[in-house]
C-alpha cells in the first residue's frame, strides 16, 4: 500500500513537471498562472491547475446535466449579461446562463467582475498583472461576442447545419473536438482552456481554424433543400413561415474562400497589438498568411467586434480594410475606396451606424433608407472573381453572385438570387419610396416632358411598356433601326473595340468607374464611383438654361467629338460620324455644331409613356428646364416631318408648314 502512494506521487509530480515544461510551447500557455511561469498574469501558487480547480473544497455539483469540474475560481454574481442579438437570428441567447455551466466558468475570469485569484479554497491569492483592458476582458456587455448559451432545444436555422438541432445534436467537425455541450453552444464548444496553440492565433481554439474549419463545423455552406433559403418557425427574430436566406450557401466557390492572396504579417505572433487586431480594435485581416486560410476571419471576429454582426469594422469599413489599395494584400484587391473618395463621386455609402446601416433583415425594396452599402450589391459570402471573362448582358456579374434582386414586372416581387444585373439595381432605383430627389452631388437632372409620378423609378423608363428605351430590361427593338449603332462598343480610349453590341446592355455600360477594367482601364468594374456626374463611365455634358427657352449657358462649342469630349458616353455605342451625316435625323449636325447636348432632346433611359404631342420614338423626350412652348402650340415632335414645336435657346421651332414669329425678327418658316 505504501508503494502505491509513492508511485501515485511520482506520477503526479511527473505530470506537473511536463505541464510546466510545455507551457511556452503547446499546453496551458497564458492560462498557466503559477509563479515563474512567465505568463502575463501570475500568482504565488506553484500548481497551474489550482487557479481553476481544487482537489478539495472546490465548487461541485451539476449545472443542468453537466458536472462542475471541482471549480476553484469564485463564480461571477452577474444576474444578466447583455448578449448578441440580430434580426435574422432564429435561436435566442440566454442572458442568464445557468450558474456553473461551461460558459459561466469561463466568465468567472473573463467578464471582469471577479478578481483573478479569488479562489474558493484559499481566498484571494496574490497576483501580478491584470486581465483588465486586455482582449481577455470581455466585460458583461457581450453584444459583440459570438452568441452562446442559447435557449434550448436549438431549432433549425438556415445558416447552421441541421445536425445541431437533431436528437442527439452534433457538429460537422469530423475530429470530434468541436462539440455541443448539453446540446448547446458554449465557450467550450470553440475553446479549450488547457491548450493554447492548437491554432496559430493562440486563442485556445479546439481545432485549427485554417480555411474556417471551426466556423464550418456549425455553419452550413451548401444550399438547404436545393435552394438558398428555408422556411423557419416563429422564434427569435424570424417570423412564422417567412423564408429565411442562407447567405453562406455559395461560400465554397467565393473568392473570399478560394483567394490565394497573401496577407502581410503586421505584428509579431504573440504581441499585444495582434491581440487588439484580432479582437477588432484595429484593422486586421486575420491571423493566417493567405485570404483562403483566413476565410471567415478576414471579415469577422468572434469577440469584441466592431458591430453586432461580428465584423472587423463598421459596415463598409470592413470591406475597405482590403479594398483600399493597401499593400497588406498581395496581389492587391480592387481599390474600391479610390472610386468612392473625392475627387470622384461615389455611391452613397454608410458612414454611421443606425437607421442608415445595412441589415440583412431590412426590406428587399430599400424604402426610406438612403444608403448603398457594399452588402446591398455584393454578397461577400458568394462573390466570385470576374477576371477577364465577362458575362453576357443582362446576366449578373460574378462579383454580384448570390445577391437580392427585385423583379421588373411589378417592382415588388423578390428575385433571390438575382439573375440579371438590373434586378439588383431595382432595390433602390425602382418602386422604393424615400429616394432623394436630385442630390446636387450627383449633378444636373433633366426635367422630362413625359415622366411618371416618380421620375427616379426607372422601371417605367426601361420596362416592356416603355415606348422606346435603351435595351436593359428587354431586347433591342427591330422596329426602330439605329444606323449609328456600332457593331462593338468602344473602349475608354475611344478607338479600340470592346465588347460586341448584343441584344442587351447593362446598367454598368453607362454607370461605371471611369477607369474600369472591362473597357480598357486598370480600375475596378461597377458603379462604385466616377469623376463624372451620375457615376457615368465617360463624359456626358447636359445643356442647361437659366430659364426654359432662353439661351443655353453651357454650350459645347465648338463641339469636342473625341474620346474625352462632350459626347464621349454616347460615342461608346453610337458612331458620331454617322450622326453628323444626319443619317437618322436631318438636324443632328446643326444642333451638335451649335453646341447642344443630346440631353436636350433625348432621355438617356427610356420613355415612360406616349403622349399626343410626342410619339416616344427614338427616346425623344424634351428637357423642360431647357425648352419651352413656342407660344402657339404645345411642345411636340413630329417624326414624319422631323420637326418640332417649341422654343429653345432663344429660337422658336415650328412644326413643318406652320408659320410663327421669332423673338426678335420677322416670321419665318422652320
Amino acid at each position: 500500500m505504501r508503494l502505491r502512494f509513492v508511485w501515485a506521487g511520482m506520477v503526479a509530480g511527473l505530470c506537473a513537471g511536463m505541464a510546466l515544461a510545455q507551457t511556452n510551447s503547446d499546453v496551458l500557455g497564458a492560462h498557466d498562472m503559477s509563479f515563474s511561469s512567465g505568463a502575463p498574469i501570475m500568482g504565488n501558487l506553484g500548481s497551474p491547475c489550482m487557479y481553476c480547480h481544487a482537489p478539495h473544497s472546490g465548487l461541485s455539483g451539476t449545472a443542468g446535466t453537466q458536472p462542475m469540474p471541482l471549480w476553484s475560481q469564485k463564480l461571477s454574481s452577474v444576474q444578466s449579461y447583455q448578449v448578441y442579438s440580430s434580426s435574422t437570428m432564429v435561436n435566442t441567447n440566454n442572458p442568464s446562463p445557468p450558474l456553473g455551466s461551461n460558459s459561466t466558468l469561463c466568465l468567472s475570469c473573463h467578464d471582469g467582475t471577479v478578481a483573478l485569484g479569488t479562489l474558493t479554497p484559499y481566498g484571494q491569492v496574490t497576483m501580478t498583472g491584470s486581465i483588465s483592458g486586455t482582449p481577455g476582458d470581455l466585460g458583461t456587455n457581450l453584444q459583440t461576442t459570438h452568441p452562446f448559451s442559447f435557449i434550448t432545444p436549438l431549432v433549425p436555422a438556415p445558416d447552421v447545419w441541421p445536425s445541431l438541432s437533431a436528437n442527439p445534436p452534433y457538429t460537422q467537425d469530423k475530429t470530434g473536438a468541436v462539440q455541443l455541450i448539453n446540446g448547446n453552444v458554449e465557450c467550450g464548444s470553440c475553446h479549450t482552456p488547457h491548450v493554447q496553440n492548437i491554432d496559430p492565433s493562440s486563442d485556445f481554439l479546439v481545432i485549427n481554424n485554417s480555411e474556417s474549419a471551426l466556423c464550418l463545423a456549425c455553419h452550413i455552406t451548401v444550399p438547404s433543400g436545393g435552394g438558398m433559403g428555408m422556411s423557419v418557425p416563429a422564434h427569435g427574430g424570424a417570423s412564422a413561415g417567412k423564408t429565411a436566406r442562407n447567405m453562406l450557401a455559395l461560400w465554397k466557390s467565393s473568392i473570399h474562400a478560394t483567394g490565394t492572396n497573401r496577407v502581410a504579417s503586421q505584428v509579431s505572433p504573440n504581441g499585444p497589438a495582434l491581440f487588439a487586431q484580432r479582437m477588432g480594435k484595429t484593422a486586421s485581416l486575420g491571423p493566417y498568411a493567405t485570404l483562403r486560410r483566413n476565410g471567415c476571419l478576414s471579415c469577422h471576429t468572434t469577440h469584441s467586434a466592431a458591430t453586432n454582426v461580428l465584423l472587423r469594422g463598421q459596415d463598409d469599413q470592413t470591406c475597405i480594410n482590403c479594398h483600399n489599395g493597401s499593400t497588406s494584400v498581395s496581389p492587391p484587391a480592387p481599390n474600391i475606396y479610390a472610386q468612392m473618395a473625392a475627387p470622384k463621386i461615389g455611391h452613397s455609402i454608410t458612414t454611421t451606424t443606425g437607421k442608415n446601416s445595412h441589415s440583412a433583415h431590412e426590406s428587399d425594396v430599400l424604402n426610406h433608407n438612403r444608403h448603398a452599402t457594399c452588402a446591398d450589391c455584393h454578397n461577400p459570402h458568394a462573390t466570385e472573381r470576374v477576371g477577364l471573362s465577362f458575362t453576357t448582358p443582362p446576366a449578373i456579374r460574378p462579383s454580384q453572385k448570390g445577391v437580392v434582386g427585385i423583379s421588373a414586372s411589378d417592382g415588388r416581387s423578390v428575385v433571390f438570387p438575382a439573375n440579371d444585373q438590373y434586378e439588383n439595381c431595382l432595390r433602390c432605383h425602382g418602386t422604393s419610396t424615400g429616394k432623394t430627389d436630385r442630390p446636387t452631388v450627383f449633378g444636373y437632372l433633366p426635367n422630362r416632358l413625359v415622366a411618371a409620378a416618380d421620375p427616379l423609378n426607372i422601371i417605367p423608363q426601361f420596362g416592356p411598356s416603355s415606348i422606346s428605351s435603351h435595351p436593359v430590361m428587354h431586347d433591342r427593338s427591330s422596329s426602330f433601326p439605329q444606323p449609328s449603332l456600332r457593331p462593338n462598343m468602344l473602349n475608354l480610349d475611344g478607338s479600340t473595340q470592346g465588347r460586341s453590341m448584343g441584344a442587351r446592355i447593362l446598367c454598368t455600360d453607362c454607370h461605371n468607374s471611369d477607369d474600369n477594367r472591362e473597357f480598357g482601364g486598370t480600375g475596378p468594374n461597377g458603379p462604385h464611383g466616377s469623376k463624372y456626374t451620375h457615376i457615368l463611365e465617360r463624359r456626358y455634358d447636359m445643356s442647361q438654361a437659366p430659364t426654359p427657352g432662353r439661351p443655353i449657358m453651357n454650350l459645347n462649342f465648338p463641339p469636342n467629338l473625341t474620346a474625352t469630349g462632350n459626347y464621349a458616353l454616347c460615342a461608346k455605342c453610337h458612331d458620331l460620324t454617322n450622326i453628323m451625316r444626319n443619317t437618322s435625323f436631318s438636324e443632328h449636325a446643326r444642333h451638335i455644331n451649335a453646341g447642344f447636348s443630346c440631353s436636350v432632346c433625348h432621355t438617356a433611359h427610356g420613355m415612360d409613356a406616349q403622349v399626343a404631342t410626342v410619339s416616344g420614338e427614338r427616346m425623344v423626350n424634351f428637357d423642360l428646364n431647357v425648352v419651352a412652348p413656342n407660344g402657339k402650340t404645345p411642345i411636340s415632335y413630329m417624326k414624319a416631318t422631323n420637326s418640332c414645336s417649341l422654343s429653345c435657346h432663344g429660337h422658336v421651332h415650328n412644326l413643318a408648314g406652320v408659320q410663327t414669329t421669332t423673338p426678335s425678327g420677322p416670321p419665318r418658316k422652320k
